[in-house]
């Protein structure tokens, strides 16, 4: 397998590709929505709403928590997640800035 040579890449490139790699599964996006829906939770409100088995969601959290797009805080026994906000903002900058482009070129590409 090849190198990926992210360091040719900006630090903003890198972050996004990652974040972006992390919501490329549907569990993934099940759990995000989840998480918008009741602000916060623990592994076992997730594993109550997805049909899925305890591990993978963990699997997944762990994922989402990597790329930043989620954080988790130790409350008891239990890690409480909910979405970072600053993460969900880098990619609302991100896809505005794809659209705004989009809007002011020409509508006859390709």
């Amino acid at each position: 397998m090849g190198t990926t040579k992210t360091e040719h890449f900006s630090a903003n490139q890198n972050q996004i590709a990652t974040m972006l790699k992390a919501l490329g599964h549907p569990a993934r996006i099940a759990i995000l929505e989840f998480l918008m829906k009741v602000d916060s939770c623990i592994c076992g409100d997730i594993v109550s709403e997805l049909p899925l088995a305890q591990p993978t969601i963990s699997q997944h959290l762990k994922e989402l928590k990597n790329a930043g797009l989620i954080k988790g805080t130790i409350e008891g026994t239990a890690i409480c997640y909910c979405i970072d906000e600053k993460a969900i903002e880098v990619l609302k900058v991100y896809f505005s800035t794809i659209a705004d482009g989009l809007e002011s070129k020409q509508k006859n590409c390709c």
